[in-house]
């Protein structure tokens, strides 16, 4: 997912360059037990292009301690697979890795990361919630690096047109978009809902926002089947069937949904801040005509879910001191205000929030933060892949009218008790 591209394309070169060798071969001669020395990072790739500065930085200093940063795929589903060949090879290359946080326990359970020290990292600095990502049975096995939370963009020219207020229910939300949305030629609402990760994402969003769970106990129990889930997915089911949410929207993901606000076909998005960012960029369409607020729920500010990254160590790194040093580097606080000025992307630093500079330039900061605070995680589980998939099939079939609310809730349960039974 976009919120863990780390490095832009073309920084592996660069930081190659920097320390003086190839990553493919730069292990097999420098395994050593000792706790410090080079080390690979792996990340998934990304045009911002921010990653090799900072990296530059830390090598300059460090140059016995050299990072080499390796470039996986853009899509999520790929840079998990080639991470987790690499973390099943006891010679693989990646010591420290940018994880998803929806990550973090399966790779725990695996044995895949290794446990953290908590009292090497300022957790306490960090927004609350975000902390819960990186751990899995109660013990540290990553490190936040990048959070995230989802907003609900909105058209406030429209708005201040027809003197409503942005929504802060799903009845206010509804009501705006099936009256208001089709007077200025507009489409009413939509989120990310392809059947992919971001499906997923949209669904924990709805059932949270309604007070329910999917999984408890680290995915050892399946909470699904209540009230509250039904209510969720009938919202979005709802949606598609009154026309307020446009079938095409059922072939978004992040970039297409985007698009699709930019080019003003709708009144209301789910996105992340980077969507915001992008509308309200100089020089885009929707420039001053954009605002941002929490997602709604059924009775009030709803409930997003956690996105983001976490640093995790490798259970084969070869020199875990250096990573532990690397990701501390990587968290401190001057890092973490490149990481939003210069990626773009929204740190773990609870006061950055605060800062009336970045504010200035980040106007969406105080929501975001509201956001966060508010946030959830996904489901936790070490077959966390495995429910995914279930979620995303089971809510298009709802969505897609295949399937009713109830017995699409009624099928969740069935099928993710199968997945925790294995």
């Amino acid at each position: 997912m976009r919120w863990i591209r780390a490095a832009g394309r073309g920084l592996l070169v660069l930081v190659v360059v920097l320390t003086g060798y190839v990553a493919s071969g730069a292990r097999a001669d420098d395994r050593t037990a000792g706790g410090r020395g080079p080390l690979t990072l792996a990340t998934a790739g990304d045009l911002t292009g921010y990653l090799g500065p900072l990296l530059q930085d830390w090598n300059r200093t460090h140059p016995a301690e050299q990072v080499t940063l390796v470039e996986l795929p853009d899509s999520a589903d790929e840079t998990r697979a080639q991470m987790i060949t690499d973390l099943r090879d006891a010679r693989g290359r990646f010591d420290v890795l940018n994880i998803d946080v929806a990550w973090t326990s399966e790779f725990a359970a695996a044995g895949w990361i290794r446990p953290l020290p908590r009292d090497r990292f300022p957790l306490g600095s960090f927004l609350p919630r975000v902390v819960d990502t990186a751990t899995y049975d109660r013990r540290l096995y990553a490190v936040p690096y990048v959070t995230n939370a989802g907003l609900l963009l909105y058209r406030k020219d429209v708005l201040a047109k027809e003197g409503v207020p942005p929504p802060r229910t799903w009845a206010e939300l509804e009501r705006a978009a099936r009256t208001i949305a089709p007077k200025y030629g507009l489409d009413g609402y939509a989120g990310q809902f392809l059947p992919y990760e971001g499906l997923t994402v949209n669904a924990a969003e709805a059932v949270y926002s309604a007070g329910g769970t999917i999984l408890g106990d680290e995915g050892e129990r399946v909470t699904v089947n209540s009230n509250a889930a039904r209510e969720g997915i009938g919202f979005l089911a709802r949606g598609v069937r009154e026309g307020w949410i446009p079938e095409q929207a059922l072939t978004y993901k992040e970039e297409e949904s985007k698009q699709a606000f930019l080019d003003g076909r709708l009144l209301f998005l789910r996105n992340w801040p980077y969507a915001y960012a992008a509308a309200s960029a100089e020089g885009s369409p929707l420039a001053g005509k954009v605002g941002a607020v929490p997602l709604p729920g059924p009775d009030g500010p709803g409930t997003s879910v956690l996105g983001g990254s976490n640093l995790a160590v490798s259970s084969h790194a070869r020199h875990p001191d250096t990573a532990a040093r690397l990701i501390a580097y990587l968290i401190s606080e001057p890092v973490q205000r490149q990481v939003l000025t210069r990626g773009a992307l929204p740190p773990v630093r609870a006061a950055l929030y605060e800062d009336p500079e970045l504010v200035r330039d980040f106007p969406y900061l105080p929501t975001l933060r509201a956001s966060v605070l508010a946030a959830a995680p996904r489901p936790k589980s070490p077959r966390y892949d495995q429910v995914s998939l279930v979620v995303q099939a089971v809510v298009h079939d709802a969505m897609t009218g295949r399937e009713t609310p109830e017995g699409a809730v009624r099928r969740l349960a069935r099928e993710l008790a199968a997945i925790s039974s294995h």
